[in-house]
C-alpha cells in the first residue's frame, strides 16, 4: 500500500523560486536559469521523496524552466545575417515574462507581511468605554513572539541535507516490513525528547531512525507541533542550521 501524505502550506512555484533567488543571492533582474532550475528541481525531487502530493503548478514551472533554458541553449536563426549589435537589440531574453511575474509576486507578498504585521499588532489592542481603573492599575509586561523567519521551505532544505548527508535520496535495495507510526505518537515522543534535553536540539538529531516512514513522520509531527505553537523551531542566522526547543509553558 502506497504511504501518501498532503501539506497545504506550499504558497506556490513563486514563493519557492524567490525563496531559492534570496537563498542564493541572486540578482531577480538576471537569473541563471540552469542553476535556478536544478536547484528547483532538487526541491520537487525531495517532495516526490516525501512522497507529497505536490500541486500541478510545482510542475508546470519546472517545465517553464526547461523551456526558457532550452531556448537559452539554442542560437536565434532568425537574426543570421544583422549587425550583432542589432540582433542583441532585437533579440527577445525568454526569462523576461518570469522575472516580471516573480517581481508582481514579491510586491505582493511584502504588502501582505506588511498587513499581517499590523494585524499582530492590531491584536493586542482591546478597546471599551473609557473607566477609571487606577486602583486595579499594574504594569504589565506583554510578552511579545519572536520573529522567527524560519518559513516551511526553511525546514524542507534542512530536510533535504539531511538526506543527503544520509544517502537516503536512492531507494533501498532491501526490503523491510512495513510499520505505521502515528503522526499523534511521534509528537508526544519530541516533546518529551525536548523536555529531556532542557534547551535546543539540532533539527537533524530529531531523526534518530533512518526509515523513509519514520523521517516522514516525523518531519510531519514537527510540522504540527509548530502549526500548535507548542515548540520553537529558530535560526542564528538566514540559512544557518535550524534548532528546535519546547515552549514554555505560560
Amino acid at each position: 500500500m502506497q504511504y501518501n501524505v498532503k501539506i497545504d502550506a506550499f504558497e506556490g512555484p513563486l514563493d519557492l523560486l524567490l525563496h531559492l533567488i534570496n537563498h542564493l543571492e541572486i540578482d531577480i533582474y538576471d537569473i541563471p536559469v540552469a542553476e535556478i532550475t536544478e536547484q528547483y528541481l532538487i526541491y520537487i525531487h525531495t517532495m516526490k521523496e516525501l512522497q507529497l502530493d505536490i500541486a500541478s503548478e510545482f510542475l508546470v514551472m519546472a517545465a517553464t524552466l526547461l523551456e526558457i533554458k532550452s531556448k537559452m541553449l539554442l542560437p536565434n536563426h532568425n537574426q543570421a545575417g544583422l549587425d550583432d549589435e542589432l540582433a542583441v537589440e532585437m533579440e527577445e531574453d525568454p526569462r523576461e515574462e518570469l522575472v516580471e511575474r516573480l517581481i508582481e509576486y514579491r510586491k505582493y507578498k511584502e504588502v501582505a507581511d506588511d498587513l499581517k504585521s499590523l494585524e499582530q499588532e492590531r491584536g493586542l489592542i482591546f478597546t471599551k468605554p473609557p473607566s477609571d481603573l487606577t486602583e486595579y492599575a499594574k504594569d504589565i509586561e506583554i510578552e511579545k513572539k519572536p520573529d522567527l523567519n524560519v518559513s516551511l521551505y526553511d525546514m524542507l532544505g534542512a530536510l533535504q541535507k539531511l538526506l543527503r548527508r544520509k544517502r537516503l535520496q536512492k531507494p533501498l535495495l532491501t526490503k523491510v516490513a512495513r510499520q505505521e507510526i502515528p503522526i499523534e505518537q511521534r509528537m508526544k515522543e519530541i516533546i518529551r525528547d525536548l523536555k529531556n534535553t532542557k534547551g535546543r536540539k539540532r533539527f537533524d538529531d530529531l531523526f534518530s531512525i533512518l526509515t523513509k516512514e519514520h523521517i516522514v513522520v516525523t518531519f510531519l509531527a514537527v510540522l504540527e507541533l509548530m502549526k500548535l505553537n507548542e515548540i520553537i523551531v529558530e535560526q542564528d542566522k538566514n540559512f544557518a542550521e535550524i534548532f528546535v526547543m519546547q515552549r514554555k509553558e505560560q
